[in-house]
């Protein structure tokens, strides 16, 4: 709080500066060599990443309001569906079945609903997506369904309580399966809306939807407004889609008899051609996608935001946690077939075989691809690389104007990723796909990653990055390694943070750039960083060097701990010992576990027959510590064994509290590799790592070596790895960059730190006009953007008596970027 109030009283420096003379004497000196040029910065630099994760198309960015238009639900999709999810049948006057038969609308879409009438009328009833259909008064909404039989059919809009929003849409369905349309005009606003669709005889229907008239650039089959409109805000130089973890997951094979398979990869034919012949598929985030949002739907929002399209194809190696290589040459061979009729599709003259379907969907000109992903996070580099290999050799004999890209699995290192990377530089891949989420002290102490790539080797898209969480110390630390990103423009050519969308309601992952509900969006600090950086790229970067700040990093210190995630395990004989072999702390549980105290809140820990054990196989994370805060220098031995469950077992030291903690997690990830993960602030980053895998039943001898910042770590006597955690988080980070537009130095300086930077910034005897323009991003470091309060937004002011050389105070906890007009 006292840092809070303090930065509330400074943040007014950013709308009215003080006079250069009055400000405090410079802790920093900043030197830029404004006559010089660094890298170019290309136009796609900065873009977006979009996979339907949190709901993210359906319900999301995909216009369509109502839920399972197609009946399609399935078990195979999540276990609490059905064909009639989000679905209410009347009591009385008929019954509602979903058929699976002869009768269905087409082969791809093979469900539809069967109304049995036996009163004067029987009705269903759609709920929407969260709290309802969201209608706006006075605007229109478009209505369509496709029927079989005779009868005639009602669609009306209610709220929640059953009250009309509009008046009702009347048609006739006659014969055989026909779409009818009809519109709303909403009397009043309402965000609980339902639409209720009643038949007065026995009839089929399918593909029951509800569309606002509204959607971005007015387009039929559209995308919501307001989030559209976020995303083009960003001036995003690419847009990747459409994932993720969707590409590369499930089954390879068709949506085709005999198995009509849910479970499948991202497979882009599936979802062009009219929506009603669009297969769906189980969503790998765990619920159903309908594939209205399908390819040429991207390439087109992609192109009306002046965006470069960036698709992602599988590569028949699965990722996110499947791992495994499909080996079938013929499948093969189709899935290269697949993606050289891709670029046809994006590319190929409208008399081409797919540039005539484009052309059909109402797009004769191409949409100008340029570059294009094959794979996504495997962990698998060598089973990968050999299919990567065919999909590039293909395309290049094709189409060589298409840069391929390769990736370099899930992590930022590792053996997956050292691998990975081995075999992208000996075959001279143009670029390669790196991924990672980590702690914001990962970012601030990981600026200068990029400064040691080899400059001739592949370049680098980094597409897909976060600080774990939402809050403003996390943007700080993305920014403060931004820096690095732009700074090393010659290297690092594409970048996205991910991901891109969540429903606040409806989520499995966090951070996300943007939130919303059915009726309203917000972006999050993470989303005004982005914003801040993607529209002041520049072209080109101007040499600058900054002071660091005096920073020393004192041993490691902290109690010991021992968790469990998603496993019951057994601990024994724990002690730890001083460098010296002084003993500080033993345990052998005979006497019970007095000593040890449940930070975690989680977790069944009970003694048993002279061990600890954590017998709850559904916890994650059940830590428990015991010793002094203050430990440094000393060896912790244990013995661990696994009962049951996931995982392996993790074993504490350095542990600060519930949030700060080094661990040594053996068997996690599915217990498919083991690493020391360094907590800060609750958010994690991987120190060191490998394959180890746990066995059930097993007793390991575990010891940690802790020596001031260095640890080495033995399983049952022999060195498993070790690590020196000596990086510096440093919370002041810059680059300059030129505007072309202007002729503006574009001076973007990160504070990440709970006082202000006075700087002196030294142009190298370069003269600027007197007066600049100033943006600035701050606010307290836990700060959040919500629905109803953004506390982090842009403020823009001016700052006068600028000079060759100058002084400039940057607030706590902000992000400035400085516009400075040099003068001839």
């Amino acid at each position: 709080m006292r840092h809070a109030l303090a930065f509330a009283a400074l943040t007014a420096l950013t709308v009215a500066p003080l006079p250069v003379a009055a400000q405090a004497a410079p802790a920093y000196r900043l030197e830029i060599d404004a006559a010089a040029s660094g890298p170019e910065l290309p136009r796609s630099m900065y873009g977006v990443f979009f996979e339907d994760i949190n709901h993210a198309a359906d319900g999301g960015l995909y216009g369509e309001l109502v839920r399972n238009r197609s009946f399609e639900f399935d078990r195979a999709d999540n276990a609490s569906f059905t064909g009639l999810t989000a679905w209410t049948p009347a009591t009385t006057g008929g019954t509602a079945t979903v058929a699976d038969d002869g009768g269905r609308l087409n082969e791809r879409n093979r469900r539809y609903l069967k109304l049995d009438v036996t009163g004067d009328s029987f009705a269903v009833t759609n709920v929407g997506y969260n709290a309802g259909i969201a209608v706006e008064r006075g605007k229109r909404y478009d209505f369509s369904l496709w029927a079989r039989g005779n009868a005639p059919i009602t669609a009306s809009l209610t709220d929640a309580a059953g009250v009309s929003l509009a008046r009702p849409v009347l048609v006739t369905s006659k014969g055989e399966w026909a779409k009818y349309t009809g519109s709303f005009t909403a009397r009043e606003s309402s965000t609980t809306g339902r639409l209720t669709v009643s038949a007065g005889a026995s009839v089929g229907l399918d593909m029951a939807s509800l569309f606002p008239r509204d959607t971005f650039m007015n387009r039929p089959n559209g995308l919501r407004r307001d989030l559209a409109e976020k995303i083009a805000a960003l001036k995003p130089g690419f847009v990747r889609f459409p994932g993720g973890c969707l590409v590369n997951t499930g089954s390879h094979e068709a949506y085709e008899a005999p198995g009509w398979e849910r479970r499948r990869s991202y497979q882009w034919k599936d979802t062009i051609g009219p929506v009603e012949e669009r297969a769906t598929n189980a969503n790998f985030w765990g619920y159903n996608q309908s594939y209205g949002l399908g390819y040429f739907e991207y390439f087109q929002f992609a192109e009306d935001i002046g965006a470069m399209p960036l698709p992602v194809v599988p590569a028949l190696v699965t990722g996110c946690g499947q791992n495994q290589a499909t080996d079938d040459p013929e499948l093969l061979r189709r899935h290269i077939q697949d993606t050289l009729d891709l670029i046809e599709f994006a590319n190929g003259p409208a008399d081409s075989p797919w540039g005539a379907r484009r052309a059909q969907m109402g797009h004769p000109e191409p949409f100008g691809l340029t570059h294009l992903g094959v794979g996504n996070e495997e962990n698998l580099p060598d089973a990968f690389f050999e299919r990567f290999t065919e999909f590039r050799k293909a395309i290049n004999a094709k189409y060589p104007g298409i840069t391929v890209i390769s990736n370099s699995g899930p992590d930022d290192a590792g053996a997956t990723f050292d691998r990975a990377w081995e075999l992208n530089r000996a075959a001279k891949v143009d670029m390669v796909d790196e991924h990672y989420y980590n702690s914001p002290q990962w970012f601030l102490e990981n600026n200068n990653r990029y400064d040691t790539y080899d400059r001739n080797g592949p370049k680098v898209f980094l597409g897909e990055y976060a600080s774990q969480d939402n809050r403003f110390a996390n943007s700080l630390a993305e920014a403060a390694f931004m820096t690095g990103l732009e700074r090393n423009a010659d290297v690092v050519r594409l970048a996205s943070y991910a991901p891109l969308l969540a429903d606040r309601d409806n989520n499995q992952w966090r951070p996300d750039m943007i939130w919303f509900t059915n009726s309203a969006s917000w972006g999050s600090t993470s989303y005004e960083t982005q914003k801040l950086f993607m529209t002041n790229v520049g072209d080109r970067v101007v040499p600058s060097t900054a002071t660091p700040t005096p920073i020393v990093n004192g041993p490691i210190t902290g109690a010991v701990g021992l968790s469990t995630w998603l496993t019951s395990a057994r601990y024994d004989d724990v002690e730890v010992t001083s460098a010296d072999g002084t003993g500080l702390f033993a345990d052998d549980f005979s006497a019970g576990a007095q000593q040890w105290t449940n930070i975690s809140g989680r977790g069944n820990w009970s003694v048993d027959n002279g061990a600890y054990l954590q017998s709850d196989v559904t916890a994650e994370n059940t830590m428990v510590t015991a010793g002094d805060p203050g430990w440094q220098n000393y060896d912790l031995s244990v013995k661990a064994t696994k009962q049951a469950g996931a995982e392996g077992f993790l074993i504490g030291f350095g542990v600060r509290g519930s949030g700060d903690y080094y661990w040594w997690n053996l068997g996690g990830w599915a217990n498919t590799r083991s690493a020391v993960e360094k907590a800060t602030g609750g958010a994690k980053q991987t120190l060191v790592e490998n394959g180890t895998r746990i066995e059930a039943g097993r007793t390991y001898d575990l010891r940690v070596e802790v020596r001031d910042r260095h640890v080495a770590l033995f399983l049952d006597g022999v060195k498993w790895g070790e690590f020196t955690d000596d990086k510096v988080a440093e919370p002041f980070r810059q680059v300059v960059t030129r505007d072309p537009a202007t002729g503006e130095l574009i001076v973007k300086v990160v504070n990440a730190q709970p006082v202000a930077a006075p700087t002196r910034v030294d142009l190298g005897g370069t003269r600027i006009a007197p007066q600049g323009k100033v943006t600035t991003l701050s606010g307290a470091p836990d700060a959040v953007n919500t629905e109803t309060s953004t506390p982090i937004r842009p403020v823009n002011s001016t700052v006068d008596g600028l000079a060759p050389v100058f002084d400039h105070t940057f607030p706590p906890h902000s992000i400035t970027f400085l516009r400075l007009r040099p003068l001839p």
